[in-house]
């Protein structure tokens, strides 16, 4: 019994030990505000590189925030690695801010444009990859537009809005109450032109907070149609039919501003990249369930995009 069970134990370890040995894994301080891993395949003397840019919050490296632990973009990078592509995701500033208790009230969308500057910028310098692509998921799509303009190689949208942030809010608000539409449009054209304002429907405080009007301000100029349209780089829209966040009517509307792209539909991939076969239920409890797999036709388009 004793010596298949040290067989068994071997024979894991080999195991374990050969994919370990697939890549190098380095963790890498950008500056001061950034921190991510860089997964680099060893078979590879000069591999295209893959920059993961996150989702809206206080999302980590691996994709996850507090009460959403999914492991989402940890398990794309290492699946994009295992394809011959070298990977760096990193922390969103917040995040090292909330572990220190050193919140800045200041923090603006172009602080996030700024920091995947930095990180491509970083990357540039180093010279060692024969192409750089950016991926952005959710909210890091259109950071990744922007930051991909006449720096990047190419460019995929994961689950990325076509519309501006005010417009996405008026229609999920639009969705839920039909009654607080005016006063909405209203919040927001303030904001247009620059001007804070207390005029807005209660029932819509989290969004209008004094504290929150700024970067809402800042975040609202910026229209994912009209960037996409202008970057000259290959470029891949991807999105899926379950995704609860971003319709697939979305990534439709990029690809129609941008006819030379690339579009991706995954029948059941969510907006955490699972496949979910059940209704909303399941799809919601799945961006806390880290032992679910990310799509496969989702990694193979992505790889395919990337290598060509």
């Amino acid at each position: 019994m004793k010596y298949y069970l040290s067989l068994l134990l071997f024979s894991f370890f080999i195991h374990v030990s050969s994919q370990e040995l697939n890549h190098t894994s380095q963790d890498i301080a950008i500056n001061k505000l950034i921190d991510g891993t860089l997964l680099v395949p060893k078979d590879k003397t000069k591999p295209k590189l893959a920059i993961i840019i996150a989702d809206y919050g206080p999302t980590d490296r691996n994709g996850n925030q507090n009460f959403s632990n999914n492991n989402s973009l940890k398990k794309l990078a290492e699946a994009l690695t295992n394809n011959g592509i070298a990977t760096f995701r990193y922390d969103k500033r917040i995040v090292k801010q909330i572990l220190k208790k050193k919140i800045d009230p200041n923090i603006t969308f172009d602080d996030f444009v700024a920091d995947a500057v930095s990180v491509i910028d970083f990357f540039k310098k180093e010279n060692t990859y024969s192409g750089i692509f950016i991926i952005g998921h959710g909210q890091g799509s259109l950071v990744g537009m922007l930051t991909a303009k006449g720096r990047a190689d190419g460019f995929i949208s994961l689950a990325g809005s076509a519309q501006s942030i005010d417009e996405v809010i008026t229609q999920q608000i639009a969705a839920m109450d039909t009654t607080l539409i005016e006063e909405t449009k209203k919040a927001f054209e303030s904001l247009k032109q620059g001007k804070l304002t207390n005029e807005y429907p209660q029932a819509l405080g989290t969004i209008f907070r004094a504290d929150v009007q700024p970067f809402i301000m800042n975040w609202m100029q910026y229209h994912p149609q009209e960037i996409i349209k202008s970057l000259d780089m290959p470029k891949l829209i991807v999105n899926g039919t379950k995704d609860l966040q971003v319709s697939v009517e979305e990534a439709k509307l990029l690809k129609s501003v941008s006819e030379s792209s690339e579009l991706k539909i995954i029948e059941h991939m969510n907006h955490v990249l699972f496949i979910i076969e059940g209704d909303e239920l399941e799809n919601s409890k799945s961006y806390n369930e880290s032992f679910r797999n990310i799509s496969k036709v989702l990694i193979t388009s992505i790889s395919e995009f990337i290598q060509k």
